[in-house]
């Protein structure tokens, strides 16, 4: 069993920050020889209202690093192994970035969202 649990998310004026963490656990990351969650690819989506999920940035277990468009110079990913935790870094916010936003391992694991508004 494995859940994600995402947070950080709330109302923010147009030009401001936010941080978001995603923190995994279950029997897949008690691993006494150490974390199994480094083995994981982490995503970050978003889904805006009447519109599809869109990925908005990985982290490879190898540790490349990719954005979409819309998030490149803005958004930071990163990951704390030893936490279980990643993080979507999120600065320069438009109203655009209103949605809420998923964390996910490798596309199998899911965490619940959570929702970000941004205000003009």
């Amino acid at each position: 069993q494995v859940q994600l649990v995402e947070s950080g998310g709330g109302l923010v004026q147009a030009g401001g920050s936010l941080t978001l963490s995603c923190t995994a656990s279950g029997s897949a990351f008690s691993n006494p020889l150490g974390s199994a969650f480094s083995f994981w690819t982490l995503q970050w989506y978003r889904q805006a209202p009447g519109k599809e999920r869109e990925l908005v940035a990985t982290f490879t277990s190898g540790g490349a690093i990719s954005y979409s468009d819309s998030a490149k110079g803005r958004f930071t990913i990163s990951r704390d192994n030893a936490k279980n935790t990643g993080y979507l870094q999120m600065s320069s916010l438009t109203p655009e970035d209103t949605a809420v936003y998923y964390c996910s391992l490798a596309r199998i694991y899911w965490g619940q969202g959570t929702r970000v508004t941004v205000s003009s």
